[in-house]
């Protein structure tokens, strides 16, 4: 979700999962390269070189067409997931 608006950088993605959650995820980078990569090869994110805010080369990610629609349905499968979880602890 970190891609939606714009493209970023790794570390600027890394950056931003944070700030959005408060710090609470840390995503690092021997964690998030990985998946970035395989989010590509899905066809899901596209990647293309850049130039940083600090002046450095830097690949840039952004969400392809197939990867927003990816991201709805992953969004509509985590909302039921945690209206489950709720539902069951609502029980207990």
């Amino acid at each position: 979700r970190a891609l939606r608006a714009d493209a970023m950088h790794g570390w600027a993605i890394s950056e931003r999962i944070q700030q959005i959650s408060r710090d609470v995820l840390q995503v690092n980078q021997g964690s998030l390269y990985p998946a970035l990569h395989r989010l590509e090869h899905r066809g899901w994110i596209k990647a293309e070189w850049g130039i940083s805010e600090l002046g450095r080369r830097a690949r840039f990610y952004s969400l392809t067409t197939s990867g927003r629609k990816q991201l709805e349905i992953e969004f509509e499968n985590w909302n039921t997931l945690t209206d489950a979880i709720a539902r069951v602890l609502r029980m207990a």
